[in-house]
């Protein structure tokens, strides 16, 4: 599969480069992609939620009614969770979320995202660049060029490209991220993904294991 190379103003530099098929080409494997993205969403919950049961109540401990004759249930401590006020049963505890996927499932997940992508004409591929020093106005201008100011977008550039990604942190449809740092989740919740020329490479070698 080949795809024409931008630069950064959006026009076509006349060049074209091959996308690999055992990458970007591949049957998309759905379970794959469903675990991956679980497993991602998962790892991003704190886990701290917490509520008092009863024994964490501040309260009275004396037997609040006789045990046999009022006609109603036994109760022996105001802080039961059946009364206002009291503990709360089988409430939420502190705990890690996150669990664990064999790299080869990961790794085919990711390529079936890049794979979805690629076949819905969803990839942009640009020549490498980097910015002088952190401006997030030139950011703009080149989603702008791009037609993705108004889009969710994922560029995968490479690691000397400190300055675009200091530029892009403060955009919410916009994420920079280097070859080692794509997921399945980024990967499909971005409108459009755009690879540096450079940083194609690095894919393939990461996802071609």
């Amino acid at each position: 599969m080949k795809v024409a190379v931008l630069d950064i103003t959006g026009k076509d530099t006349g060049r074209k480069v091959e996308l690999s098929s055992e990458v970007f080409g591949i049957e998309p494997n759905d379970h794959a992609i469903y675990l991956d993205v679980k497993q991602y969403l998962a790892n991003q919950r704190q886990g701290t939620h917490k509520s008092k049961e009863r024994a964490e109540i501040a309260g009275s401990t004396r037997k609040i009614k006789k045990q046999k004759g009022t006609g109603t249930a036994r109760a022996g401590s105001i802080k039961s969770g059946v009364f206002r006020g009291g503990g709360r049963m089988f409430g939420p505890r502190p705990r890690n979320y996150s669990f664990k996927l064999n790299k080869n499932l990961k790794r085919l997940a990711r390529k079936s995202a890049l794979s979805i992508q690629a076949k819905d004409n969803n990839l942009v591929v640009v020549e490498d660049f980097n910015f002088e020093a952190p401006r997030t106005k030139e950011f703009i201008n080149v989603l702008k060029a791009l037609e993705l100011d108004s889009k969710k977008s994922l560029f995968v550039l490479t690691e000397e490209s400190k300055n675009v990604y200091l530029s892009s942190r403060n955009l919410k449809k916009s994420k920079v991220v280097n070859a080692t740092g794509i997921n399945t989740y980024n990967v499909l919740n971005a409108s459009k993904v755009v690879i540096a020329e450079s940083s194609l490479e690095g894919i393939e070698s990461n996802l071609s294991k």
